[in-house]
């Protein structure tokens, strides 16, 4: 039996607009991925620990209050740091073009803007699973 790709989504800070990672969420498992989404309020060193615990394959995180040019380098560094550099970060939510692109040369697997089609991500995690 195939190992199901596991992905862990989640809000950091004090962001809590969520109806967006909720429906990645969904979307996720009807096609098939093993999804563990840790909620909000949570902070990078968090999601590290979490991802290391949980063996996971993807952490996503959506972004909607303007910190994501903090949050995900920390990520992709706290990873690198807990020798899980392997881990891919998906980053979604309010996310200027020109800093997505500074977000990718920084380390994040892809970039997911507002508006981005679920069949996307779906099909992203899909192809660049290991």
């Amino acid at each position: 039996m195939e190992k199901k790709i596991r992905v862990m989504l989640s809000k950091v800070g004090t962001d809590t607009h969520d109806r967006g990672v909720k429906i990645i969420a969904r979307a996720l498992r009807d096609a098939g991925l093993e999804v563990i989404y840790i909620g909000l309020y949570q902070t990078t060193e968090q999601l590290v620990q979490a991802a290391v615990q949980e063996d996971v394959d993807f952490v996503g995180v959506s972004s909607l209050n303007g910190g994501h040019m903090t949050i995900f380098p920390d990520l992709v560094e706290g990873l690198k740091k807990a020798g899980r550099g392997d881990i891919h970060v998906l980053a979604g939510g309010v996310i200027p073009q020109h800093e997505a692109l500074e977000l990718k040369q920084r380390g994040v697997a892809d970039v997911f803007r507002a508006g981005t089609n679920t069949g996307d991500v779906v099909n992203f995690i899909k192809a660049h699973a290991h």
